[in-house]
């Protein structure tokens, strides 16, 4: 057992099982045995790579969907761009270079905010935006974001946060809990909490026994404080990761350790856990709050934002092997079989904001 795994467990048998909600805290944002604030979790030798990470041209083409928007909204000079999670800060540093070519009024005047809980990557943030010549702050959360015009931005954070699983058992639908076997190790276990069956899915009656449902209350509260900011100061959002556009059964908990599957339950601080993210629900949240709200898929979006044109201005000044390697990129970050249709990509505004990348595709 972990470190954390022996402490998760002492705290079960003297209290009780815990739901994956509070599991899932735990093992990501200990204070001090935290997946995300004990070690480097991005990258070849970390656990997983993200878009940023892959090639520069997700980072760009992210920022030219925040010229466009800024330009959308009406181009405001008091304006905040906020990255929520922003992992090693590749995105916002690629942003940021785009900016300054695209926008430079906007480099110049605007206020660039990372948002995130982890001092450990924070400074490791730091060090990548050393040398960016913006207004850059830190921050723990979003509360203390300026009450000013909002573009955020936000990839793989939503699937990092806790959410809760339901179990279809003989007495109905009960919580999913983290307790412990005969041999005191952490495994699955029942709960008495159950949920509405107004929250399942419309073929909820037809659920087969060990059907599992999850809920996020941690993600629909995030975006519905960014979208009350959005409404009440104007701005946009973009959001990706990966999940699904409408809401269904399934268990989607997964870890991953050194870019490899492992048991949710094996190595408690160790190992990244995350779930797909209900992109139905998130949207849903968005729109209760008075904003628009617009889905498609990675691969459509970067096609649309001109990612195939990207990749060939890169390439043309390449060899061969240059020129495939962008080729590989474009496959892994647009590809069907990679992330293009796996990962999602949400675009939150006002009513009436044109939001580019989203077309026909958007929803």
């Amino acid at each position: 057992m972990t470190p954390l795994a022996k402490r998760i467990a002492a705290l079960i048998a003297s209290a009780g099982p815990m739901s994956v909600a509070d599991y899932m805290a735990l093992c990501l944002l200990d204070p001090t045995q935290g997946y995300y604030t004990t070690r480097e979790p991005f990258g070849r030798e970390g656990d997983f790579t993200t878009a940023p990470e892959i090639s520069q041209m997700f980072g760009e083409l992210v920022g030219v969907w925040v010229v466009s928007a800024w330009r959308a909204i009406g181009s405001p000079t008091a304006v905040t761009v906020a990255e929520i999670g922003p992992g090693r800060g590749t995105l916002m540093r690629d942003v940021l270079r785009t900016l300054q070519q695209l926008a430079p009024a906007l480099s110049e005047s605007a206020g660039f905010a990372l948002v995130e809980a982890s001092p450990r990557l924070a400074e490791r943030q730091r060090g990548t935006l050393a040398s960016a010549k913006a207004d850059l702050s830190w921050h723990a959360g979003i509360d203390t974001l300026p009450a000013r015009p909002l573009i955020v931005l936000g990839n793989e954070i939503f699937d990092a946060l806790p959410f809760r699983q339901f179990v279809l058992t003989q007495a109905g639908w009960r919580e999913r809990m983290i307790g412990l076997n005969e041999d005191g190790r952490l495994a699955f276990a029942t709960g008495v909490a159950t949920i509405e069956h107004a929250r399942l899915p419309a073929k909820g009656a037809g659920a087969l026994l060990g059907s599992v449902f999850e809920i996020a209350p941690a993600r629909a509260a995030l975006m519905q404080a960014l979208a009350e900011r959005i409404s009440d100061h104007d701005g946009a959002g973009l959001f990706f990761d990966y999940g699904h556009t409408q809401a269904g059964f399934g268990d989607t908990f997964q870890a991953v350790r050194r870019h490899e599957p492992e048991h949710v339950l094996a190595s408690p601080g160790e190992a990244d856990l995350t779930s797909h993210v209900d992109f139905a629900d998130l949207a849903g949240t968005a729109k209760a709050e008075g904003l628009s709200a617009q889905t498609t898929t990675q691969g459509d979006f970067l096609i649309a934002m001109g990612m195939l044109e990207r990749a060939g201005r890169l390439g043309a000044a390449l060899d061969a092997a240059g020129r495939e390697r962008i080729s590989g990129e474009v496959e892994r970050l647009a590809g069907p079989t990679e992330m293009g249709q796996l990962f999602k990509v949400l675009g939150v505004a006002r009513p009436g904001t044109p939001l580019a990348g989203f077309g026909t595709a958007g929803q």
